[in-house]
């Protein structure tokens, strides 16, 4: 029996969600089929649970440093396998929320595998799905590269280490992407020995060149132990030699080298969103381009946020200093330890960096804390064309970390 539908949709992560509940609210008949659980990787496997004990890891390091503040503790105790235990609670509250809100929209949940025969008909579980519309949102998977592959014991994916019950005595983390830095930090957070591999010439290659050298200066404080322009040239019997010579023996290996997206083979007619398109792999990228593909509303690639989580935050959007050479542009930086709201909060690490050609801002890059937040203020007037001068005119509270953003504009 074949059952019909205005628009089916396969995968429900941010975007295939997010497209269901748009079509919903314009009285579309919405059908969508996941494997395994709704939310995808980023509510399962990815983004929140990450967070999750990412900020576990930020509160024990501040309790334990706490006498700055005039705060003394003593037997402060960790307990991993309840960091682990809230991380699942916060998974399957937001979940809920989503299965809810599907619930209540109308939209048919099929949690089960599903495959397109063409660009109007998917099968699941022996049916026929009749869709006016198919969008494929199929996600990604860990990447495996040949001598790193996962056992899922010593060497791990980023799926592997949500599930670990204990810390281990010191990791060692292949890559500097968001998913190594952010680890980075959370075991160092927690006092496991870190060490940190990147093949790029700095940390966090995608990101501004100043950025980067400030994000490794911060890990010489953190004592994180990193290596840039190094490779791992062999793995043998728990032992990791390096391309500098060098030769750890971590208790675990985690691989973060970045996501493959899924190999669905492409059909013509299907929509495809999210990490499957092959586009940007981020949370916020997939939702504005279901949302595109729903409401019709455009959005502007070129001003897409990129945020590291962890203490600074490191967030980023338009052009790098490195991407402007040879070019004539303006630039202006303000150091967060000039910002009276830093020293309240004894957050002083980072800067904020604007660049700006032809009286409009280009880029922005920003370690602070806050700065995915701060980030935010500045898309907003780069995607509206706002002057500098324009910019000028808004009244920034006072104290805080958006001041250093007020002064900038006064230093291009």
């Amino acid at each position: 029996m074949t059952k019909q539908y205005d628009l089916g949709i396969i995968g429900a992560g941010p975007a295939g969600y997010t497209a269901a509940l748009h079509a919903a609210i314009r009285g579309q008949n919405v059908v969508i089929f996941e494997k395994e659980n709704i939310g995808g990787v980023c509510l399962n496997k990815g983004c929140i649970p990450t967070k999750t004990i990412l900020h576990a890891s930020e509160v024990y390091k501040q309790t334990i440093n706490s006498e700055v503040l005039g705060i003394t503790t003593s037997n402060v105790k960790l307990d991993y396998s309840k960091v682990i235990e809230r991380k699942n609670i916060v998974i399957e509250k937001l979940r809920k929320g989503i299965e809810l809100a599907l619930k209540n929209a109308r939209v048919t949940v099929i949690q089960n595998e599903a495959k397109i025969i063409d660009k109007s008909k998917i099968q699941s579980d022996g049916e026929i799905y009749d869709c006016k519309k198919i969008i494929c949102a199929t996600g990604s998977t860990p990447k495996i590269v040949k001598g790193l592959e996962f056992d899922h014991k010593f060497l791990l994916s980023s799926d592997d280490i949500l599930e670990l019950k204990n810390l281990p005595k010191s990791i060692l983390i292949i890559g500097s992407g968001a998913i190594g830095i952010e680890w980075s930090r959370i075991f160092s957070n927690f006092g496991v020995e870190t060490i940190l591999i990147e093949l790029a010439p700095h940390l966090l290659p995608l990101a501004d060149i100043e950025v980067s050298k400030r994000i490794e200066r911060t890990f010489k404080t953190d004592k994180i132990k990193f290596y840039t322009g190094t490779t791992v040239e062999q793995i043998q019997n728990g032992n990791v030699t390096l391309s500098n010579g060098e030769v750890f023996s971590p208790e675990k290996i985690l691989v973060a080298i970045g996501r493959t997206p899924d190999s669905t083979p492409k059909i013509d007619g299907i929509s495809y969103l999210g990490d499957v398109s092959g586009e940007i792999q981020l949370a916020h990228y997939a939702i504005k381009q279901a949302i595109k593909e729903v409401d019709g509303i455009e959005f502007y690639k070129d001003f897409v946020p990129s945020v590291v989580y962890g203490t600074p935050e490191i967030a980023w959007t338009g052009k790098r200093e490195q991407d402007l050479e040879g070019q004539e542009y303006k630039k202006s930086v303000v150091l967060v330890s000039s910002l009276g709201k830093a020293w309240c909060d004894n957050e002083t690490d980072g800067f904020i960096k604007l660049l700006s050609q032809n009286d409009k801002i280009v880029g922005v890059h920003i370690v602070s804390k806050e700065a995915s937040a701060l980030l935010q203020q500045i898309v907003i007037a780069m995607q509206n064309d706002i002057t500098v001068d324009k910019l000028k005119e808004v009244c920034f509270a006072h104290p805080t970390y958006s001041e250093g953003i007020f002064d900038g504009l006064f230093k291009i």
